[in-house]
């Protein structure tokens, strides 16, 4: 497994370097976001841990010139920083995974063993469709009543979900686990928060609002 760790405080770097190596993991340092993107561009990787504070390019930059040049690779996103606002930023974006600062070794190592095998065992198929909806999962579009919309990588994680299990209704916690597949509080409005943004793309008789239940796909 190779794995980059962009981290510019070298006390941090180290201490996860140490720690991953002893695992057998070959480890690629990036001290700024130049560096840390072009690595994660043109090395071999299976994962990026990326922290948000980079000199040069800030990790939120990083990662959004990482997903619009079409890179799937893993990232988990280790910062100081905690606040709902900036985990939902970083996870709209398209991280995997949010982890903040002071960390235990041992919860980063279980993460990246989780993100590794989500993208090993991942089979993506061309198109996915449902009634009017298809999802073309290369392009992360959604074609809708003759429209093609563009959607951001957690927009489109939630709509594949809602598609794929499409006439069922799905909790906020359901899509919370299979979407985000963090340990956000179940009282999070973040699924409510995504559920608007695609209704304002696709129409809000798109997706139906089951009263006390949770959200289901109108195909």
């Amino acid at each position: 497994m190779r794995i980059i760790v962009a981290e510019d405080e070298t006390r941090i770097s180290a201490f996860i370097k140490k720690g991953l190596v002893a695992e057998g993991i070959q480890v690629i340092l990036a001290q700024d976001g130049v560096s840390a993107l072009a690595a994660a561009l043109s090395e071999q990787a299976d994962l990026m841990i990326l922290d948000v504070g980079l000199p040069l390019l800030d990790g939120f930059s990083v990662l959004k010139k990482l997903r619009e040049s079409g890179s799937d690779l893993p990232v988990i996103i280790l910062t100081a920083r905690d606040s709902a606002q900036d985990t939902i930023r970083g996870l709209e974006i398209g991280a995997n995974d949010y982890m903040s600062k002071p960390f235990s070794f041992g919860e980063l190592l279980a993460r990246i063993r989780l993100r590794v095998s989500d993208g090993a065992r991942e089979t993506p198929s061309s198109k996915l469709q449902a009634g009017q909806l298809v999802l073309d999962v290369e392009r992360r579009q959604a074609h809708y009543r003759g429209k093609v919309h563009d959607l951001s990588a957690r927009e489109f994680s939630l709509l594949r979900v809602l598609c794929e299990h499409h006439g069922k209704v799905l909790s906020p916690v359901q899509l919370l686990e299979h979407v985000w597949e963090l340990d956000f509080d179940p009282g999070s409005n973040v699924v409510n928060v995504y559920i608007r943004y695609l209704r304002q793309k696709l129409g809000a008789e798109a997706i139906e609002t089951i009263r006390g239940m949770g959200y289901r796909l109108v195909t």
